[in-house]
């Protein structure tokens, strides 16, 4: 198994294209550079993910996310705000700044302000929202722990990052923003 890294290494192999492990809230993650085509297309291929469904993104704050919410209307930014830092996820219309392999065939785009501390740690290392998806192939349980991920994807990762899962029983809540409605609770 590759060993461990630490939060400055992974942000170089970030900015270098590739596609690091990490742990989340719940599960083990997969993220890579939400800008960076090859990076994105790259993370499609290893979860085997039909690229229409998008990819949720992280950030350290809700500053981070200040060019995707640039356009929404005032009286939608009150949820985010009272939501986050937490285990929501919000369905925010996209504003055209969002790279089409995240946003998938949606009108909007998946966005989190999170609460683990590695999570927000490499948010405000890369200076920027990460992908964050599940590590998993396509329609498989999701790895929970580093050497899982080890197992499952090999050398297509460019880097696993040391930590521990943040304690949560499940994934994030995905809601839309603009309707209310609950898409995984």
């Amino acid at each position: 198994m590759k060993s461990a890294v630490d939060v400055k290494e992974a942000v170089r192999a970030l900015k270098e294209g590739g596609v690091i492990a990490c742990p989340t809230e719940a599960v083990w993650g997969l993220s890579c550079d939400p800008d960076n085509d090859e990076a994105l297309a790259h993370l499609m291929r290893m979860k085997e993910r039909d690229p229409a469904k998008g990819v949720i993104l992280v950030a350290a704050s809700i500053q981070q996310f200040q060019p995707w919410l640039n356009q929404l209307p005032l009286e939608l930014h009150a949820p985010l705000a009272a939501s986050w830092p937490g285990p929501n996820t919000w369905l925010v219309p996209d504003n055209g700044r969002s790279h089409g392999l995240v946003r998938g065939a949606h009108q909007s785009v998946a966005l989190r302000v999170t609460d683990h501390p590695l999570m927000k740690a490499l948010c405000e290392a890369f200076d920027g929202p990460l992908v964050s998806t599940s590590a998993n192939r396509a329609g498989d349980p999701p790895a929970m722990s580093a050497e899982e991920v080890a197992s499952i994807f090999g050398d297509e990762i460019a880097a696993i990052v040391a930590g521990e899962l943040g304690g949560n029983a499940k994934p994030s809540t995905i809601k839309d923003l603009v309707t209310g409605k609950i898409m995984r609770s």
